[in-house]
C-alpha cells in the first residue's frame, strides 16, 4: 500500500457505529488518535483489512468535549479513549471505566492538549488510589511496583486477590509518561529520528523505520533499495535480540541457571554484532528519512560466518531448554490468552500469533525490503499460552536470520556506488507509516510543515497488547505473574510515551 489510508469523515457521534460495522467485516482496530483542528478536534479511528489501512474521522467542534464511546463496541479502543480523555480532556461517553492511564491529572487541571502550540502549565500528577473493582469477604489489593526488585520498568500492577488468585488486574503505566509528542513539536525531520528511535529503546530501529516511512510518505520519495536492506539487518538482529530477552526473564523466573547463562550470552553476542555494524549495540543512528546513514560497516564474509556460528548455537541451546520438561511445564496453560479474546482487544505480534492471529505487517503491509525477500510467515498456533508464545518467538528467531542472510547477499552481490538515502528536505502534509517491532505493529502519525514537525504520535505494539493483559489472568495465581509479564514482551516505555 502507498499513501495514507483513504478516510471518511462523519459525525462525532456516529464515529463508534462506523468503525464498529468496519471491524464486523473483519477489520482489525489499529487504534483512535486527535488531534487539534483549528478550534476543535480531529479525531482519527484506524483500521486494517486485507493489507490496507482505512480511516475514519470525526471532528469535534469548538466547545464539544463529549461524544459516544468506542469501547462497548470495540474494546480495542478502550485504551485509547482513556489516553485521549487524558491528554485533550474528552469525554467519551458511556465508556464503562476511565481510570487515568498516561497523565492522571488532578480535579481542575488543564489538559495539554498535544499539538495545539499552546503552554500548559506544569501537571502534578494525582496519584490517589484507585477504588477496588472487586468486593466481597477477604478481597485486598496488592500495588505491585512502580519500583520492583531487579531491572523492571516503571509500571505499577494493582492486583485485587483474595489471596492466590487473580480476578482483576489493573495497570498504572503513567510513571513512564514522557510527554514525547509535545516534545516533538518544531523538530526537523532528523531529530525527529532520533527522538523516534528513543521511543522504546528495546524497537529503536523498528519505531525509526516506521517513523521514517511516514516522513517519506510526506515528501514522496523512494528509499533507494541498498538502503531499504540495510534497514532489515538491522531490523531483523533487533528482534532476535528481543526474542532472546524473553526467554532470558522466562529462564530467571524458573531457576534455569544454566539456560539463563547461555541466552544472556547469545543476547551479548548480537548486541555487540550490533555495535559492529554500526556503532551502536541499539542500531541507533542507522535509519534516517530517506534511507540510512550508511552501509554495514562489516565485511561480508565475516558477517555471513557471524551469523552462522550465531544462529547454530542459539538453535543447540533453546533446543535444550525446550526439552526440559521442568521448565515447558512451568509455561504451559500459563496465562492463557483466548483466540476470542485476542480478537477484541486486537493484539498484534508473537502475543496475537500465538492465540490465532495472523498479521504480520511485514507480509500484509510491506515496507524497507520486505515486499522482495523470501519472507516466510510464523504459522500462528492456538495454544495462547506463555508457552505458545515462546513458540512463535523461537520460531521468528529462524526467520529472522533468514532473512538477515538474504539481505547481506543481495548487498554483496550489488556493484558500483551506492545511494544511500534520497532527500526529504522541506515536505509538508500529513504521513502515516509502520513497522512490525519485535512485540508487532507500531503505527507512526507526523504532520510536516516545511520540514518540520507539528504532530508526531507513535502508537506501539505494546499499547495495543498490553491493554489485554489481564484478559490472561482469570486461571492463574500471582506465582504466574513473572512468566505471563516476560511472555508478552511489553516495553511500558512505549506504552506511556
Amino acid at each position: 500500500m502507498t499513501g495514507n489510508p483513504p478516510f471518511a469523515v462523519c459525525p462525532a457521534d456516529d464515529l463508534a457505529s462506523a468503525v464498529a460495522g468496519r471491524v464486523e467485516k473483519g477489520a482489525r482496530f489499529c487504534g483512535l488518535f486527535a488531534r487539534p483542528d483549528g478550534s476543535g478536534l480531529r479525531l482519527m479511528a484506524v483500521v486494517s483489512c486485507h493489507g490496507t489501512l482505512a480511516a475514519e474521522e470525526a471532528i469535534l467542534p469548538p466547545g464539544q468535549r463529549r461524544y459516544r464511546s468506542l469501547t462497548p463496541e470495540i474494546p480495542a479502543a478502550g485504551w485509547y479513549e482513556r489516553e485521549l480523555h487524558d491528554l485533550f480532556g474528552i469525554e467519551p461517553e458511556g465508556h464503562p471505566r476511565l481510570d487515568p492511564l498516561v497523565l492522571p491529572r488532578g480535579p481542575g487541571t488543564e489538559a495539554p492538549c498535544p499539538g495545539s502550540g499552546r503552554t500548559v502549565a506544569p501537571i502534578e500528577p494525582d496519584l490517589r488510589p484507585l477504588p477496588a473493582h472487586v468486593r466481597g469477604e477477604g478481597v485486598f489489593t496488592i500495588p505491585y511496583g512502580p519500583v520492583r526488585s531487579g531491572v523492571f520498568e516503571s509500571v505499577e500492577y494493582l492486583v485485587e486477590t483474595t489471596g492466590e488468585d487473580i480476578p482483576h488486574l489493573r495497570t498504572r503505566v503513567f510513571y513512564k509518561h514522557r510527554g514525547l509528542q509535545a516534545r516533538a513539536v518544531g523538530l526537523d525531520t532528523g531529530d525527529g529520528a532520533l527522538l523516534a528511535e528513543r521511543m522504546e529503546g528495546v524497537a529503536s530501529v523498528a519505531h525509526a523505520i516506521a517513523y521514517a516511512t511516514a516522513v517519506e510518505r510526506v515528501a514522496g520519495v523512494a528509499v533507494p533499495e541498498a538502503a531499504q536492506l540495510v534497514r532489515v539487518v538491522h531490523a531483523e538482529l533487533e528482534r532476535i535480540a528481543n526474542h532472546l530477552d524473553t526467554m532470558v526473564r522466562h529462564t530467571e523466573g524458573a531457576g534455569q541457571a544454566v539456560a539463563y547463562a547461555c541466552l544472556s550470552h547469545h543476547k551479548e553476542r548480537v548486541q555487540r554484532l550490533r555495535a559492529q555494524l554500526c556503532g551502536s549495540r541499539f542500531g541507533r543512528g542507522v535509519v534516517v528519512p530517506g534511507g540510512v546513514a550508511g552501509p554495514l560497516r562489516l565485511d561480508a564474509d565475516r558477517f555471513r560466518e557471524s551469523l552462522r556460528t550465531l544462529a547454530q548455537a542459539i538453535d543447540k541451546d533453546t533446543r535444550r531448554l525446550m526439552g526440559t520438561p521442568s521448565f515447558v511445564d512451568r509455561l504451559r496453560g500459563t496465562g492463557v490468552l483466548s483466540h476470542d479474546d485476542a480478537r477484541r482487544f486486537a493484539v498484534v505480534g508473537p502475543v496475537g500469533r500465538a492465540s490465532g492471529l495472523d498479521e504480520d505487517v511485514r507480509l500484509s503491509r510491506p515496507y524497507s525490503a520486505y515486499g522482495h525477500l523470501g519472507h516466510r510467515p510464523t504459522a500462528p498456533v492456538e495454544g495462547g499460552d506463555a508457552l505458545a508464545r515462546q513458540t512463535v518467538r523461537l520460531a521468528e528467531i529462524g526467520g529472522s536470520f533468514h532473512l538477515v542472510r538474504q539481505a547481506v547477499d543481495l548487498l554483496d552481490g550489488r556493484s558500483g556506488p551506492e545511494v544511500w538515502r534520497a532527500p526529504v528536505e522541506g515536505a509538508s502534509g500529513p504521513g502515516l507509516g509502520w513497522a512490525e517491532t519485535p512485540q508487532g505493529e507500531t503505527l507512526v502519525l507526523v504532520e510536516l510543515v516545511e520540514g518540520r514537525l507539528v504532530r508526531w504520535h507513535d502508537r506501539s505494539a505494546g499499547f495495543q497488547n498490553l491493554a489485554a493483559f489481564a484478559a490472561a489472568f482469570p486461571k492463574d495465581i500471582l506465582t504466574d505473574f513473572a512468566f505471563i509479564e516476560a511472555s508478552f514482551g511489553i516495553s511500558v516505555a512505549g506504552v506511556a510515551s
